[in-house]
């Protein structure tokens, strides 16, 4: 009978999780329009659809608890990680972490050019520079709206409704995919628009598969050892800031050599810190590890 449970309890969340995604990118297309996706219009509307779709997470989240028949001792609103205990540590750790990790680029980019990179430097703390962004709608979709909504969508609603049937190194790895196969909707942006053949496309979106269903492997970590969704949001942030390192153009630099250090150094480190910095010493013990059947080793792990 109990086995039987659990398995209507896994149906349950992911259906749940499924149902998520499809309003998630079906709300990018309530919009009909032919015009381009960087088009502002175009971005205001889709921006609104997805801010609305995170707004109402919560509310599947609650209507989740309710037919999986879960048992909480915390809000919905601290299982999807906003709280305050650890606060500033979640914001300030991963986000540290993470541009560990981009250490190569970095060092790319400030011998490409080191006065374009001391002037991103300085405008970070230029408040002049910040109200030229939050003007660029571009800007605001890739670095504020779609970190936000689609951390709280596929890492603060999705993994605390998988980590009572996967458990939470299992759910790690599981929510990724339903972001990895969200961002296949691309396909259909690029064959309205006729930019490429279809092989071309296919191929194109089966990396981005890839490397989004990685990258949020990574944020998914983050969200269950620190249990903020804070420090996820921040890091997509960065990343879309940075894109996809480019090792290709590091291996025909002349600073071949010292770039190549770089990026090993970035990934070492990066690998040495990673438990460190996400220890939960700094942040309090995870809402979202409540829900975990025993053990939960990536909720414990120092």
């Amino acid at each position: 009978m109990e086995e039987e449970h659990t398995d209507t309890r896994c149906w349950e969340s992911v259906l749940s999780c499924l149902l998520l995604a499809c309003v998630y990118v079906g709300s990018l297309y309530v919009w009909r329009s032919s015009l381009p996706r960087d088009h502002p219009s175009v971005i205001k509307r889709r921006c609104a659809s997805v801010l609305l779709v995170s707004a109402l997470s919560p509310a599947v989240m609650k209507a989740w608890i309710h037919w999986a028949d879960v048992k909480v001792d915390v809000s919905v609103w601290e299982l999807m990680g906003i709280r305050l205990e650890g606060l500033i540590p979640a914001a300030l750790l991963p986000l540290l972490l993470t541009m560990v990790f981009y250490l190569g680029p970095l060092v790319h980019s400030a011998f490409d050019n080191p006065s374009s990179f001391t002037g991103e430097l300085q405008s970070a703390l230029d408040v002049q520079s910040w109200r030229q962004c939050v003007r660029d709608a571009v800007w605001l979709r890739n670095q504020v709206v779609a970190p936000v909504t689609e951390e709280l969508v596929f890492r603060g609603a999705m993994l605390p409704m998988l980590v009572p049937c996967t458990g939470p190194t299992a759910a790690i790895f599981t929510a990724p995919l339903f972001f990895g196969v969200a961002h296949f909707h691309h396909i259909i942006e690029q064959r309205r628009l006729h930019k490429d053949s279809m092989r071309v496309i296919l191929l194109v979106s089966g990396m981005q598969f890839l490397y989004t269903t990685v990258f949020g492997a990574f944020t998914a970590f983050i969200f269950m050892r620190t249990g903020h969704v804070v420090g996820p949001v921040l890091c997509h942030s960065f990343c879309n800031s940075q894109g996809l390192p480019d090792i290709s153009a590091a291996l025909q630099h002349p600073q071949k050599s010292a770039l190549l250090l770089s990026y090993v150094m970035g990934l070492l480190l990066f690998l040495v810190l990673l438990f460190p910095l996400t220890d939960p010493f700094f942040y309090g013990v995870a809402p979202v590890c409540s829900l975990a059947p025993p053990p939960d080793s990536v909720c414990q792990i120092q």
